[in-house]
């Protein structure tokens, strides 16, 4: 009898010499038993290998301890981005931690199929990351389902969302690669209409104009990108190497870290020495670049923090708590490393 995995509640109380209610009670944790009867049901779950049934559990406490995460991403690469791998990992790391399952979708057009496939799911709550249409929030609310965003905006002020500083990420890469002495400043910019792309030039132009370089001046060249990888970085800096080499530019920054990339493979292809001719500035802090050589200098993204959170948040959504802020800021700092400096 022992050989057969996952035994019924009934077999559990007759091996136990209890009711059924009474080894209910003790494999829930809901209500009295004394520690002799606790001890006897519990052996015998021990001895049987019983795990109470997931259906029958979910249908008493109304959880199913299921977490559904959807990744809003038009192009490739999804799950296997450098940034949002990283936190889709933090999340199935804290959601283990806290007992439960994650049910993970990737969607690239904006659609509602992804959300109805977990709420068939019954998931307790959802994570949705990256940027997604007013459509997607309003079907999510009509369902009364716990749920908050990741590393995307919205106007619905009752929406928690948990994102990077990036615009004074930004600020921060200006001040720094000013306060190296650089006056000319050659920016690619990713996608306009992601948030973090937007706010991180923002933040870049806005404190260059604060120093004294009007960016309406041949002193800074920002080349708008419809991509955010490493192929568009190098097209991009192809495309625009003569300008770049005439109008002398000896800073380049991009609003992540796959264009610098590209880019900086460009310019040592052509012979660029960098940092001592060209210094390079990416930003999300990549795994990646710290691999390069020369090493990506970067402006941090506190991806550990925000996968991890994420999930501490929505646990608490699920569970009832309220007063939760609905704006979850995680600063971000220079990381200064061989491309603006060339030491670590």
């Amino acid at each position: 009898m022992t050989n057969k995995p996952n035994h019924g509640l009934r077999e559990l109380a007759q091996l136990a010499g209890v009711s059924k209610s009474t080894a209910s009670r003790v494999i829930s944790g809901n209500g009295y038993a004394s520690p002799e009867v606790k001890e006897r049901v519990l052996q015998a779950a021990e001895t049987l290998r019983y795990k109470p049934n997931a259906v029958a559990r979910a249908m008493v406490t109304k959880r199913t301890n299921n977490l559904g995460v959807i990744v809003f991403r038009e192009q490739p690469p999804i799950v296997s981005h450098p940034l949002y791998g990283k936190i889709i990992d933090e999340i199935l790391v804290a959601s283990e931690a806290r007992g439960y399952s994650v049910f993970l979708k990737t969607d690239r057009e904006m659609s509602l199929r992804s959300t109805d496939f977990l709420l068939e799911q019954r998931v307790d709550g959802l994570i949705l990351v990256s940027r997604l249409q007013k459509n997607v929030i309003d079907y999510v609310k009509k369902f009364n389902l716990p749920y908050l965003m990741v590393n995307g905006s919205t106007d619905d002020p009752e929406v928690i969302h948990l994102v990077s500083n990036d615009e004074t990420g930004g600020s921060r890469a200006a001040d720094y690669l000013h306060g190296q002495g650089h006056r000319k400043f050659f920016v690619i910019a990713g996608p306009i209409e992601h948030r973090s792309h937007s706010l991180r030039l923002a933040g870049f132009t806005r404190r260059l104009e604060q120093l004294g370089i009007s960016t309406q001046s041949s002193a800074v060249k920002i080349v708008p990108s419809p991509e955010s990888n490493f192929a568009y970085g190098i097209k991009l800096m192809e495309e625009h190497y003569q300008v770049f080499i005439d109008q002398g530019y000896t800073a380049l920054f991009t609003t992540n870290d796959m264009l610098a990339l590209g880019a900086m493979k460009l310019l040592l292809d052509r012979g660029v020495r960098i940092p001592q001719e060209v210094a390079v500035m990416g930003y999300d802090d990549i795994e990646l670049g710290s691999m390069y050589t020369p090493s990506l200098s970067t402006v941090s993204v506190d991806a550990t923090g925000i996968g991890r959170d994420a999930v501490e948040l929505l646990d608490k959504l699920i569970r009832g708590v309220t007063d939760l802020p609905k704006l979850v800021e995680y600063n971000s700092h220079v990381v200064i490393r061989q491309s603006t400096e060339g030491k670590e």
